[in-house]
C-alpha cells in the first residue's frame, strides 16, 4: 500500500466523519448500517480489484457490455448513417466519422438498453437479482425491507426503482425517504451507464467494468451515509422484513421490449431537455461571473477566472485530495467532480474523457478514482426529478420529501466520494482490472 492508497483508506473515515457532522441527530447512529455497509464495500472491492477471479469476471462483464454496445449501434447506423459513426470509425461503404455527436451515437444505445432491461424484468431475471441484494442489506444493516429493496434496485435502474415499493411510500418514515432519495442519486441507471461507457471507452477501455463495480459499491455507500445524515428515529413498517418488488408484468416479452424502448425514448427527451436547460442557465451565470470578476477578485484578494465550474472546483478540491487523488491532478479532477453537482454527470464524464485524450491527467489512479466519484446522479437537476417522481407517487408526503431532499443530495455526493475512497484504497498498477487502459 503506497501513500495514496493509505490516503484513500483514511478518507473512508473522513467522509463518514463529515457525514456525522452533518447529521440531524448526532446521538442516534445505526452502527450496524455503518459497519456492515463499509464492510460490504470493502469485501466487494477486494473481490473486484485484488482477487484474480473477481477481476476477470468484471473484465468479462466489461467486454460483454462493449459488445452489446456495438450491437446497439447497428440500428442507429441504419437510421442515421455517417452521423452514427464513432470518432475514428469507418462505415461499411468506406465513409468516415464526422466526430462525436451525442444525440446520434449515444442516445440510441439508451433505447436499446432500456428495452433489454425491460425484457430481463419480464423474464424475472432482474427481480430475482434485486431481491438477493435486498435480502443482504435488510438482514445485515438493520434497515427496512422497503428501503433496502430500492437501494438494490438502483444498482440496475433509475427513478423507476421507486415503483417497486409504491404500496409502502405513504407510510414511510423521514429516514426511509432520505435513504430512497440518496440511493437514487448516488447510483446510475444501467441504461444511462452506456452513455458514460461510450464517452470514455476509447480513452479508458475497461470503463464498463469500473462503472459496473461502482454501481455495486455505491448502493451500500448510499445506505451508510444517509443513515448517518438522517438517522432513523421512528419504527419503519417493513423493518427487518423481506418484501417482494411491486411491478406490473407485461403480457409478453415483445410488449416488454416495446414499452422498454418507449421508456428509453422518454428518458432521452428528458436528458436532452435537461442538458439544454442546465447548460444554458450555467452559461448565463458564467457570463455574469465573468462580468463581475474584477470586483470579485478585488473583494476577495484573488486573481482567478470566475465561473461556476471554477467555484465548485475550489469547494471540492480538499475532498478530491481526501479521496486519494494526487495533488498534480487534484485541480482538474476537483473541477470535474464539482461541475457534476450543477452540470450533471453526463457533462462531467465528457470532460473527463477530453482531459484524458488531451493528457491533462498525469496519473492513472486519478482517472480511476474520478470515474468512481462521478458515478451517480448526485446533482441539483436529478434531485428535482426524484422529488417530482416520488411526490407524484406519494402526494401526502410532499412536504417531507421536499424537506429531506437537500440532505439526500448531500448524502449522495458523500456516498459517491466514499465509493471513490474504496476504489482508491485498492488501486495498484498491477491490478488486473484497474491496470488496463493506460
Amino acid at each position: 500500500m503506497d501513500i495514496y492508497n493509505f490516503i484513500s483508506f483514511t478518507g473512508i473515515a473522513v467522509i463518514i466523519f463529515i457525514a456525522w457532522l452533518c447529521s440531524e441527530n448526532k446521538k442516534v447512529l445505526n452502527r450496524k448500517a455503518v459497519v456492515w455497509g463499509v464492510l460490504l464495500q470493502l469485501l466487494l472491492a477486494v473481490f473486484i480489484f485484488q482477487v484474480p477471479i473477481g477481476a476477470k469476471i468484471f473484465l468479462v462483464l466489461n467486454n460483454i457490455v462493449i459488445k452489446i454496445l456495438n450491437s446497439a449501434s447497428a440500428g442507429s447506423k441504419f437510421l442515421f448513417g455517417r452521423l452514427a459513426l464513432a470518432p475514428g470509425e469507418v462505415g461499411e461503404n468506406g465513409e468516415t466519422s464526422l466526430g462525436f455527436i451525442l444525440a446520434f451515437q449515444v442516445f440510441p444505445a439508451i433505447i436499446f438498453f432500456s428495452a433489454f432491461i425491460s425484457a430481463l424484468y419480464y423474464l424475472r431475471i432482474m427481480p430475482f437479482i434485486i431481491r438477493c441484494f435486498s435480502k443482504i442489506f435488510t438482514r445485515l444493516m438493520r434497515i427496512s425491507g422497503a428501503e433496502s429493496l430500492v437501494a438494490a434496485s438502483n444498482i440496475f435502474v433509475g427513478i423507476e426503482s421507486i415503483l417497486c415499493v409504491k404500496p409502502y411510500l405513504e407510510k414511510m418514515t423521514r429516514s426511509e425517504m432520505c435513504t430512497i432519495l440518496t440511493a437514487g442519486m448516488a447510483t446510475v441507471a444501467s441504461n444511462v451507464l452506456v452513455l458514460y461507457v461510450f464517452c470514455l471507452k476509447n480513452q479508458f477501455p475497461a470503463i464498463a467494468g469500473h462503472l459496473i463495480s461502482a454501481s455495486l459499491l455505491s448502493a451500500p455507500a448510499a445506505i451508510v451515509i444517509s443513515k448517518i445524515i438522517l438517522p432513523e428515529q421512528e419504527r419503519p413498517l417493513t423493518l427487518g422484513t423481506d418484501i417482494m418488488p411491486h411491478y406490473e408484468r407485461e403480457d409478453n416479452v415483445f410488449v416488454a421490449i416495446i414499452n422498454g424502448a418507449n421508456a428509453g425514448v422518454r428518458m432521452i427527451v428528458g436528458i436532452a431537455a435537461l442538458l439544454i436547460a442546465v447548460l444554458g442557465i450555467v452559461a448565463l451565470i458564467d457570463l455574469f461571473l465573468a462580468g463581475t470578476s474584477g470586483w470579485l477578485n478585488c473583494s476577495f484578494g484573488l486573481n482567478m477566472h470566475w465561473s461556476l465550474k471554477g467555484i465548485m472546483g475550489l469547494i471540492f478540491y480538499p475532498l478530491t485530495l481526501i479521496i486519494g487523488v494526487a495533488p498534480v491532478d487534484a485541480g482538474i479532477i476537483a473541477s470535474i467532480i464539482g461541475e457534476r453537482m450543477v452540470l450533471t454527470e453526463v457533462v462531467a464524464y465528457q470532460d473527463l474523457a477530453q482531459a484524458l485524450s488531451r493528457q491533462l491527467i498525469l496519473q492513472p489512479r486519478s482517472a480511476v478514482v474520478a470515474t468512481y466519484a462521478l458515478c451517480g446522479f448526485a446533482h441539483l437537476a436529478s434531485m428535482a426529478i426524484f422529488v417530482g417522481g416520488m411526490s407524484a407517487l406519494a402526494p401526502s408526503k410532499i412536504r417531507v420529501i421536499a424537506e429531506v431532499a437537500p440532505r439526500a443530495l448531500l448524502a449522495a455526493n458523500l456516498a459517491c466520494l466514499l465509493t471513490a475512497c474504496i476504489a482508491g484504497t485498492f488501486f495498484t498498477n498491477s491490478s488486473v482490472l484497474l491496470g488496463i487502459g493506460f
